[in-house]
Order: structure tokens, then sequence, then C-alpha cells
């Protein structure tokens, strides 16, 4: 792995919020920028479509991409995102499974494989991944608040 990535990855883990605020948002930016300029305009463009309401265009965009660029994990998981958006969270779920197969330390798709797990009722796979996710960023207290509504909703915790 990467030093500068590895470094990243444990800056997750600071103490200092401004420490762990700057790591992300690093994070983000390489896995956006993975395939340079034109991977990061194409993004764009499908996340300009989505806030227009072109969802079906978002998704021809997306899944051009990705048919051309297979390992381009951050154009799956914009897919993910636009599946969980319209409610299609079998579809979602599989494409966040390929992302974290490609990127194990995207907590983006853990937290949203989590989302689409507890959106189709499987509560201890969605705790599973929501687990995966602290583990890479232990301060995100959204993935601590979903483990607990999920265990909530287990059959035996009631």
């Amino acid at each position: 792995m990467d030093h500068n990535l590895s470094q990243l990855l444990q800056n997750l883990r600071h103490e200092d919020e401004t420490v762990r605020q700057h790591a992300t948002a690093q994070l983000w930016r390489i896995w956006f920028q993975q395939k340079g300029m034109w991977g990061l305009e194409q993004l764009q463009r499908a996340q300009k479509l989505i806030e227009q309401g072109n969802m079906q265009q978002a998704e021809a965009l997306l899944t051009d991409i990705i048919e051309d660029n297979p390992t381009f994990a951050e154009a799956i998981n914009r897919r993910a995102v636009l599946y969980y958006l319209l409610g299609e969270y079998e579809k979602s779920r599989s494409d966040c499974l390929q992302v974290v197969n490609l990127n194990q330390f995207h907590f983006g798709a853990w937290h949203g494989l989590g989302l689409s797990h507890a959106a189709l009722g499987n509560y201890q796979d969605a705790i599973a991944a929501f687990r995966k996710a602290l583990k890479i960023q232990p301060y995100a207290v959204v993935n601590q608040k979903l483990i607990l509504e999920c265990t909530m909703k287990l059959p035996d915790s009631r």
C-alpha cells in the first residue's frame, strides 16, 4: 500500500477532528480522481444529472463508465448511491460489494452496503457492514447510531 494512503487511513483514527476531516477529504479526492481528470469530470457530469433529476441518464452514464473502466471503484460507488436513492436496494448492495472488493478501505461503500442491507431488512448483515466502516473510520458517529438502530430491529432484541 502507498505510504500516503496508509498515512491517510491512519489519520482517520486520529484524536484531532481536523486531522480526521482532512484525511477523509483527501481519500475522497483520491477515489474520485482514480482515473484522472477524465474520470473526475465524468463523475461530476453524473452528479449534475442526479441533481437535475435525470436519473436514467445518470445511470446510463455511470454504467458506460463502469463498462469501460471496471476497476473504477468510485464510479461503481456513485451508481450504488444512485440505486439507493431510487430505492433499488439490491442493485445498490451489489454495487457496494463490488466497490469493497476493489477497495477494502472504502468506508463510504461499507456504509452504503449497511444502508442497503438495512433497507432490505437484513439487519445482521447491515450491522456487519457498519462495523467494517467503523473499523476504518472509528469516529463516524452515524455508523454507531445505525448499528444501534439495526440491533433494535433484530428479532431477539425486543
